[in-house]
């Protein structure tokens, strides 16, 4: 459905969304950045603690392909038709709305979709586990792991849209925030089964096991949040129109998720079919931190989106520009910050966590963190053009930027034996199609100038090469592996600390304007603001 028929559809409603004011919004954003925050957080001290473990009970082969299988095999994500994905996007755009039978039946046509694509999945996902030894030229023990594994994956892929229904529903009606604590639990359990199956010697076939039970379990605690927070949940019979509607969705999001497969997998995946399974290794450990930041921007910008998608629902454009403009700023000193630091301290970070001959070198480490960075801007935009649910440009762009990266990487890690640097190079190139394109079609949809775009990125880039071309001077002089927090964690922890924040706000004042530091310390001091005395229940 396009965008300006939904917007006329729902005109009667904008009252509604009027009362939606900034405040109530910057609440429940920061309620749901605190929330997804506080899951990845915990997530990320289960890896912290999981990975070394990982390293050492699999050994280096096996920690390589266990990470090679989850990417191919997150390959099949798309044939599972991505009907969640569809379901949580058009609940975003239609808070507005109080037709709870509609919004049933919307969820009757999200596990329909499920069902049509089950087939799909099962066939190709068979396929794929029975190739995939070959693929990855697994010697003759470990043939049969490999497909089981893969197998394992496979199952897992078939119960996640049925357990992600209710999370979708949730995060569709921006109540993620409810969440906020218990799931942090459910990260702990998956962490702890991992443990369980690497200490009692199961080898990936168990780490697989581990993924599908907390998958399960995860799906039958957010089905009770979602009972307990959304009264209207339920499953009703869909009419026809609304299974065209949303099976239209769930082809553009399915293709959409191929996209982001490629965008996030495609790097191990030409890594460890085109030069060896130890260098996935490496290039996995070196890349963990960078990564991770991916992953923290990530979940804020997912956090924050709902928020934005009740504004784009009922076509209030210019101040969903303004808003997309604090977005982007946040963003920008977020990674600029947390750039420059891992930079200067991820040498002594892989040296105290798993030792430092795992580290891939200066000029790798700095492509990783500019395609890392690079993906989180690319991110940003793919999530505001879903709000539009106009996706088709946007997926198009999409494959043909994903294809010119991996023949790229290919070429440069297959051919002319250029390891991490070519994989980078290769990768990072393909991605411009999207860094130009994505902002070009965000400008047409929500009538911003494209000039006026380009304008407000001069200052903020030339300020991140800067502190970029520094970090790595300083990581080339003075081997951050001799300095005094390399020593220990302690160490490690308060001299990374401190240095980013130093790093914060140079960047905070150096690279923004006045206007962009003025809005986002109003978006700061409105999240810790009590909700006035006189607001409407609605607002409050």
């Amino acid at each position: 459905m396009a965008l300006m028929d939904l917007s006329t559809r729902t005109r009667p409603l904008k009252i509604i969304s009027d009362l939606l004011s900034d405040k109530t919004l910057t609440k429940k954003a920061s309620f749901n950045a605190l929330a997804s925050l506080l899951e990845y957080g915990t997530s990320l001290l289960v890896g912290f603690f999981l990975t070394p473990f990982m390293v050492a009970g699999l050994g280096d082969y096996s920690f390589g392909l266990w990470q090679v299988l989850n990417r191919l095999v997150g390959y099949l994500t798309p044939a599972t038709g991505r009907p969640t994905y569809a379901l949580k996007w058009t609940l975003v755009n239609q808070q507005a709305s109080d037709d709870h039978d509609r919004k049933r039946r919307y969820i009757g046509s999200t596990l329909v979709v499920w069902l049509i694509f089950l087939p799909i999945l099962l066939l190709s996902g068979g396929i794929v586990a029975w190739l995939v030894p070959s693929w990855v030229h697994a010697s003759a023990e470990f043939i049969w792991p490999v497909r089981i594994v893969a197998m394992v994956l496979v199952a897992n892929m078939v119960i996640d849209p049925l357990a992600s229904t209710p999370q979708a529903v949730l995060q569709g009606q921006n109540l993620g925030y409810k969440r906020m604590g218990i799931s942090a639990g459910l990260v702990c359990l998956g962490g702890m089964l991992t443990w369980l199956a690497i200490h009692f010697h199961t080898g990936i076939i168990g780490v697989a096991v581990a993924v599908v039970l907390q998958t399960i379990l995860t799906g039958m605690f957010f089905l009770t949040v979602v009972r307990n927070y959304v009264p209207w949940f339920g499953v009703a019979k869909p009419f026809t129109e609304d299974l065209r509607e949303m099976l239209g969705r769930s082809w553009w999001f399915l293709a959409w998720n191929l996209v982001t497969s490629l965008l996030l997998a495609s790097d191990v995946v030409v890594l460890g079919l085109f030069d060896s399974i130890v260098s996935v290794t490496n290039y996995s450990l070196t890349k963990y931190v960078p990564e991770m930041m991916i992953s923290i921007i990530a979940n804020v910008i997912f956090a924050i989106m709902p928020g934005l998608g009740s504004i784009v629902g009922v076509g209030d454009f210019k101040r969903a520009v303004r808003l997309r403009g604090e977005i982007m700023s946040l963003i920008w000193l977020i990674v600029t910050a947390m750039g420059t630091s891992i930079l200067l301290w991820n040498r002594s970070f892989i040296g105290l966590w798993v030792g430092a001959n795992r580290y891939s070198g200066s000029f790798p480490h700095l492509l990783i963190v500019v395609g890392v960075i690079q993906l989180v801007f690319i991110r940003s935009d793919a999530n505001i053009i879903d709000l539009t649910l106009r996706l088709s440009q946007k997926v198009l762009l999409g494959l043909l930027s994903v294809t010119i990266s991996v023949v790229l990487a290919s070429v440069l890690v297959g051919y002319l034996n250029m390891g991490i640097v070519g994989l980078c190079l290769g990768i990072v190139s393909g991605r411009l199609i999207l860094s130009v394109g994505y902002p070009y079609l965000i400008s047409h949809f929500l009538e911003i100038p494209p000039l006026k775009q380009f304008q407000g990125m001069v200052r903020p880039v030339l300020i991140t090469i800067l502190l970029f071309g520094a970090a790595i001077m300083v990581d080339n002089l003075i081997p951050t592996i001799a300095w005094p927090g390399a020593q220990s964690w302690i160490g490690f922890f308060v001299s990374a600390g401190l240095s980013a924040f130093v790093i914060l706000i140079f960047s905070f004042y150096a690279g923004l304007s006045a206007d962009q530091r003025s809005s986002i310390l109003r978006r700061v001091r409105t999240m810790y603001s009590q909700p006035d005395s006189n607001t409407t229940p609605l607002e409050k």
